[in-house]
């Protein structure tokens, strides 16, 4: 129903096939957009490149959101290699693991701090870096996850933390809106990810969504990218600061 073909979308996250950011850049691609995916590191490379190249990404660069350096250089090179950006997907957090499996009330100041710059400050920041290459408009997404609306057994730390992403979504669709700029929060239910895995008793998380959810089935790294995929087409040019369940209806479940 819909093209992306001549779109540039950065992807930001990927880490291997189960992925939601791969999932993301996945459907994008089959709708025609050029891609360009990051990675994480030099441990992650492997696994990412080989995916980026079947994917036919023009451009595939290293990304650690918390070394200035590479923002710098990755947003040159886009600049450089396209001179404009229409999509930037944002799937990447993180949280110290000894902060992430304790109680929200004993979580460090230091870790707190981490998590907040890494899956939140590092939206922020990209969004800014995008904002000047989308002088025509374009599409800004995130990924959150329900327990950042309600307590969520074992989510901790990281429900406070989606809770300002969610948050810094809505402020920045309202700023960037003029510009045609929309921004978005996609919220999937549980996912067996490689960040997920983290979670303590994630599995048991997994099969209680499945269970409680009206269409008791859990959601898909391919349903995150036909919603990152739909969001990015000029069909949805009118929609911004939307937060996006995906979730088989978990979310409106008592």
């Amino acid at each position: 129903m819909f093209s992306l073909k001549g779109q540039k979308a950065l992807v930001v996250g990927v880490a291997n096939e189960t992925s939601i950011a791969y999932g993301c850049a996945q459907a994008l691609r089959a709708q025609g957009a050029d891609l360009a995916i990051t990675y994480l590191n030099a441990k992650a490379e492997p696994y990412v490149r080989p995916l980026a190249q079947a994917l036919g990404a023009e451009l595939i660069a290293p990304l650690d959101v918390g070394m200035p350096d590479q923002i710098e250089a990755l947003f040159a090179q886009i600049t450089q290699q396209w001179g404009r950006l229409d999509t930037l997907v944002h799937s990447i957090a993180f949280c110290p693991k000894e902060d992430l499996h304790g109680r929200v009330t004993d979580c460090s100041r230091s870790g707190l701090a981490q998590a907040m710059d890494i899956s939140v400050g590092s939206f922020i920041e990209l969004v800014r870096r995008a904002e000047p290459l989308m002088e025509g408009g374009g599409t800004c997404m995130t990924v959150s996850f329900y327990g950042a609306e309600k307590v969520v057994r074992d989510y901790n730390i990281m429900g406070p933390v989606k809770s300002a992403l969610e948050s810094a979504t809505r402020y920045m669709a309202a700023e960037l809106g003029p510009k045609a700029i929309r921004v978005h929060a996609l919220s999937p239910g549980p996912l067996k990810t490689r960040a997920a895995s983290g979670i303590a008793h994630f599995d048991e998380m997994m099969e209680a969504a499945s269970a409680r959810a009206p269409t008791h089935q859990l959601a898909t790294i391919e349903d995150c990218g036909a919603f990152a995929a739909f969001l990015a087409s000029r069909e949805a040019a009118n929609l911004t600061g939307g937060l996006h369940y995906i979730d088989g209806g978990f979310n409106i479940t008592g």
